[in-house]
């Protein structure tokens, strides 16, 4: 698989990056039921595809992704780059809250590394922004964190131009995390067009998140579909999962897959293809709880759309997702 260097200095990171959000199971934050060795079996189809990282937090799951990627990881360590977040932190009532206070930062750090059972965190990340900490605060402590050793690399998850700018001033971004999506694009424009193009113009490496819309992008949904969700599936809150978005994407892709058959891909492999077009974007990460998902995802990487195709998207785009 093809790999593209995480901002102006970092490593070389496969196209695609495994989302371990699910494998957090069920809960307000979480996806529904999921069994950990499945989790875990499908973590190794991943490496064994020559997918060479994992996205995680410490929120998905409270703690529980973190495990199961550790879990999975031992004895493969040196084969895998471990992302994980911070700043979602949660109570002894399993209230979650944002909460970026460099004191935070450092005790969700201590927790992580346990969790994985590593030496190090490969890149930490802000989960998001705290609008009650001064970011030059967190910024600061994850800065103190890679000083000491405890990180290799920091960056941040769904910050705008302006907080992003105010990191740079005290310390280089790694990376940033946006949502980033055919979907996400036609409703969100201002993500490629103002962020995507600071972080080019800044050479701050951009990792995506929801590459596939949290599995709209499949061709697999439909209403029945949708009432089908586990009662645990946070996408029951999510706007794309609302009407008349849901409609809308549903319509989207009903119109995509002429594209992809062209190519003889699937909706997915398309989605990500596109993704990956962007050449702001150092990787996609796409989630998987099965190991048969990893190479369903993996054909998104290694080939280009026309520009021809490319023009056709956004006018679907434009068109139906207004």
């Amino acid at each position: 698989m093809n790999t593209r260097q995480l901002g102006k200095d970092g490593p070389h990171l496969t196209e695609i990056g495994l989302g371990a959000w699910a494998m957090g199971g069920p809960g307000k934050f979480g996806w529904g039921p999921q069994d950990d060795q499945e989790s875990i079996r499908t973590i190794h189809k991943a490496i064994d595809s020559g997918i060479n990282w994992i996205d995680t937090a410490a929120v998905y799951g409270l703690g529980h992704s973190e495990k199961v990627v550790g879990q999975a990881i031992k004895n493969k360590r040196d084969n895998v780059f471990i992302a994980t977040k911070c700043g979602q932190p949660w109570d002894e009532n399993r209230r979650v809250r944002t909460d970026s206070r460099p004191e935070s930062i450092r005790k969700e750090c201590e927790g992580s590394l346990e969790r994985l059972d590593i030496d190090v965190i490969d890149l930490y990340q802000i989960h998001w922004p705290d609008p009650q900490t001064n970011m030059e605060d967190s910024w600061g402590e994850m800065v103190r964190l890679k000083e000491e050793g405890k990180v290799r690399y920091i960056g941040v998850s769904n910050f705008g131009v302006d907080l992003l700018e105010k990191c740079q001033t005290i310390h280089a971004v790694q990376s940033l995390q946006p949502p980033y999506s055919i979907l996400h694009r036609a409703k969100y424009p201002e993500v490629e067009n103002e962020i995507l193009t600071w972080c080019r113009q800044n050479r701050v490496g951009v990792v995506t998140y929801s590459s596939i819309q949290t599995g709209l992008l499949t061709g697999k949904f439909d209403h029945q579909k949708l009432e089908e969700l586990a009662n645990g599936d946070w996408r029951r809150r999510n706007e794309f999962f609302q009407e008349p978005l849901f409609s809308k994407s549903i319509t989207m892709v009903e119109a995509l897959k002429p594209i992809a058959d062209k190519y003889e891909k699937s909706i997915t492999e398309l989605a990500i293809a596109w993704v990956l077009m962007n050449d702001a974007v150092t990787s996609a990460i796409v989630g998987a709880r099965r190991p048969d998902q990893i190479e369903k995802n993996v054909g998104g990487t290694d080939w280009d759309i026309s520009d021809g195709d490319m023009e056709k998207i956004q006018h679907l785009m434009n068109e139906i997702m207004a």
